[in-house]
């Protein structure tokens, strides 16, 4: 058989190949599946097109969001059979074979294939409200509303607050606003700081999920939150910047600057299987967004603006970062493979 896969061959230089294989031996717990269709997750996967992620080797197979048929499963799996469909943590190529034991969740029938695989950018998103302390009628905002900080603003409403989504993108506002987010503000007009303190009543929001990772988007970010809030940090911060970082601490120590606290929210800090001991975890995560999506509280079709072959990706990642507006979440098509 041919399995088709996309390649991150050198920086910046994304390329489709194909390559003769038999269908491996199964180990235990594993499944060998078909995939469907696989979301690029723009963050991290242009992050590693650069060259500059330190565990992500050139060349080498992106992606980690998919759905897919089983085709086959090995000794050891329970639960799945061929011809299941699932959302599962796949890259960017046509055949895989997954191991069970990590996510690995039956969709929904009454979910659309398409929307499958953004539950994965939920589950990265999911670990901002998983963190916070966001409780009935508080006010968060959200600075960066792509693919996940978008998922975050939609949960963060589903939680019971009021929510500001705040973008240098008008399209991504526009996005947002199809999605059901409160309200929505264009970062670059100035008047931000007091936009939001109109809308808090002077008071600022309890909290800030920082989904850009821009370390200077989370610094600008401060004086928008109110007195005991919490600043989150879902995106991942990737570039240097300089500071006066007496003063950033300050936010945190002094209480006249508020004593606002800083959290992580990196998704890896739950456990991936569910644990008896422990309340969430990725596959949970995921059985619950999947449950959202299919009583549509979690809005997806806004959020796709392309579905492509695999033999467009290249411009799909040049349009990713250069073309911000007009590509947000594209997905490839390998039905027909």
């Amino acid at each position: 058989m041919l399995n088709k896969q996309i390649v991150f061959a050198s920086p910046w230089v994304a390329e489709v190949r194909e390559r003769r294989e038999d269908v491996p031996a199964l180990g235990r717990g594993q499944a060998w599946v078909r995939k469907l269709y696989t979301l690029i997750s723009p963050g991290t996967e242009l992050a590693c097109l650069s060259g500059h992620e330190s565990w992500f080797d050139l060349p080498g197979v992106p992606g980690y969001a998919s759905v897919s048929e089983v085709l086959q499963v090995g000794e050891g799996v329970q639960g799945f059979a061929a011809g299941d469909v699932v959302f599962h943590y796949g890259d960017h190529s046509a055949y895989q074979a997954v191991d069970t034991n990590h996510v690995f969740v039956k969709a929904p029938k009454a979910v659309p294939l398409q929307w499958v695989p953004f539950v994965r950018m939920a589950n990265v998103a999911f670990t901002s409200l998983r963190v916070s302390s966001i409780e009935l009628g508080d006010a968060v905002a959200v600075t960066g509303l792509g693919l996940v900080g978008n998922m975050a603003a939609q949960l963060a409403k589903l939680q019971g607050a009021n929510v500001i989504g705040i973008d240098l993108s008008r399209q991504r506002l526009k996005q947002a606003e199809a999605c059901g987010i409160d309200h929505v503000l264009f970062a670059g007009d100035g008047d931000v700081r007091d936009r939001v303190s109109d809308l808090t009543g002077g008071e600022g929001v309890s909290a800030l999920i920082e989904a850009t990772g821009v370390p200077q988007a989370a610094v600008d970010a401060l004086p928008l939150i109110a007195k005991y809030g919490e600043l989150i940090l879902l995106g991942s911060p990737r570039s240097a910047y300089k500071t006066d970082v007496t003063d950033v601490l300050n936010y945190v120590h002094l209480d006249g600057r508020g004593c606002i606290t800083f959290k992580g929210a990196h998704e890896w800090r739950f456990p991936v299987r569910r644990d008896p001991f422990v309340k969430h975890s990725l596959a949970r995560n995921s059985a619950v967004v999947l449950d959202l999506i299919g009583r549509g509280r979690l809005k997806i079709e806004p959020l796709i603006s392309h579905v492509l072959k695999p033999e467009e990706a290249a411009g799909a990642y040049l349009g990713l970062r250069d073309d911000k507006d007009r590509y947000s979440g594209v997905l490839f098509d390998w039905s027909a493979d």
